[in-house]
């Protein structure tokens, strides 16, 4: 496949649009997901959030992949396209001829020829990963791979917005069920 720039303004648009209008993170991460897969013409997506308890990607969202490829083991950061991680945005060309993956036998058994692995970053720090899959090997433009740090950084900012919403909400709902005796304590 060519390097030609796929994603057009038009495109930028639409997929911008979806996450600023969606203020569910999961919603959000499928439409994205749906959206790049439609509008690069490519096998699959997937979300990626980190969890730094454990080190591992867990998915937010997938689009294009199967049960059996999604369900083939933990995938730990420190071993899958490593780069990704310390905020580099890394291109496997050729799934056939690269070390880079953690899983490269079932990656080949799923169809997959290239992937393309972008950080999702708040802060400067790498809180998860959007990966593209493409069924053949892929030469994915300089400005294609622009346009997608800044939508993986707009997800990092829709994933800190949600955990802090969460945070939130959970603080209303336990100042909401203490004792009336006790709230006065708190309003100091």
């Amino acid at each position: 496949m060519s390097s030609r720039d796929r994603i057009s303004i038009d495109i930028f648009k639409v997929i911008a649009r979806s996450m600023s209008e969606s203020s569910d993170l999961d919603i959000m991460a499928n439409h994205m997901a749906q959206l790049l897969v439609a509008a690069l013409g490519i096998k699959a997506c997937t979300i990626f959030a980190l969890n730094p308890e454990t080190d591992e990607l867990e998915i937010l969202a997938s689009v294009g992949l199967s049960l059996e490829y999604l369900d083939k083991g933990p995938i730990m950061a420190d071993k899958s396209i490593v780069g990704t991680l310390k905020g580099k945005s890394i291109v496997v060309r050729d799934v056939a001829h690269s070390d880079r993956l953690q899983y490269p036998q079932e990656a080949t058994r799923e169809g997959i020829g290239a992937m393309v692995s972008v950080p999702i970053l708040f802060s400067g720090a790498a809180i998860g990963v959007l990966r593209l899959y493409h069924h053949e090997v892929w030469d994915i433009s300089d400005k294609d791979l622009d346009s997608l740090l800044i939508f993986s950084e707009n997800i990092g900012l829709a994933m800190m917005y949600t955990r802090v919403l969460n945070a939130l909400q959970t603080i209303n709902e336990t100042m909401n069920s203490l004792s009336t005796d006790l709230v006065p304590l708190f309003k100091q």
